[in-house]
């Protein structure tokens, strides 16, 4: 009786969550690399899309920290979506280069692209950062080109918080997302990201070095933030 009632449980449990999914229009599934940075960046966004009344009925955004790195990103991603039965959606992976195979961090956007042929309903991108994602934080201050390393990124950053009286960088932020917004400059660094990618247009991921698509998932998820934060992001509001 009780095996019986949990089943019956589980099964109210699996309509009430397709009814909710139905609603949603817009669905974002976003795989992050880290299990702290990434997903307390997008965090941000989520927060004030379903604080938004215009879109939050209309917009779903689901992130998971995968602590995994490359192809694993997207092997996790696979399995997300074939174990939940999604049918409709944007599925982001979020990783580094940092120091693995080139063939790995090219891996994922060649394993998108063959998912994609398979199904309209549901895409997959990569928003990579060669080398991390301290890179795309970078350019929310600067317009910056030099390869360097994580740790110079870090340096960089934790100079500009000094100087704007923003505190200190460190990794796992809780209030990353805000800070970003208010002490430095979204529009200025999707801006500066385009650019980067195109002056490598032809070029893979891991020779486009530094420089991260992070920027298209922002564009993306900034058209549902309420107007007061959506400005700092979009050049048309």
């Amino acid at each position: 009786m009780a095996k019986r009632g949990r089943k019956e449980k589980d099964n109210w449990k699996k309509k009430r969550r397709q009814e909710y999914l139905e609603k949603k229009e817009f669905r974002y599934y976003i795989f992050c690399e880290g299990q702290a940075t990434e997903p307390k960046y997008f965090q941000g966004f989520k927060r004030y899309i379903e604080d938004n009344p215009i879109y939050r009925d209309m917009v779903l955004i689901e992130i998971e920290g995968c602590q995994a790195e490359t192809m694993r990103v997207i092997g996790k991603a696979e399995e997300y979506v074939r174990e939940n039965k999604i049918t409709k959606g944007q599925i982001w992976c979020v990783y580094d280069k940092d120091s693995f195979p080139s063939s790995d961090v090219n891996g994922v956007v060649q394993r998108a692209e063959v998912l994609n042929q398979k199904n309209s309903d549901v895409q997959y991108y990569a928003a990579w950062s060669n080398e991390c994602i301290e890179f795309w934080f970078m350019l929310h201050f600067a317009y910056y080109t030099a390869n360097n390393h994580r740790s110079e990124y870090k340096k960089f950053l934790n100079e500009k918080f000094q100087e704007l009286g923003i505190g200190k960088y460190e990794k796992n932020m809780d209030n990353i997302f805000e800070t970003l917004m208010n002490g430095g400059n979204p529009k200025l660094a999707i801006r500066y990201a385009r650019r980067i990618i195109k002056n490598g247009e032809g070029r893979t991921p891991a020779e486009i070095a530094p420089g991260t698509k992070v920027y298209e998932l922002v564009e993306e998820l900034a058209k549902y933030l309420p107007e007061e934060q959506k400005k700092y992001f979009t050049e048309d509001v």
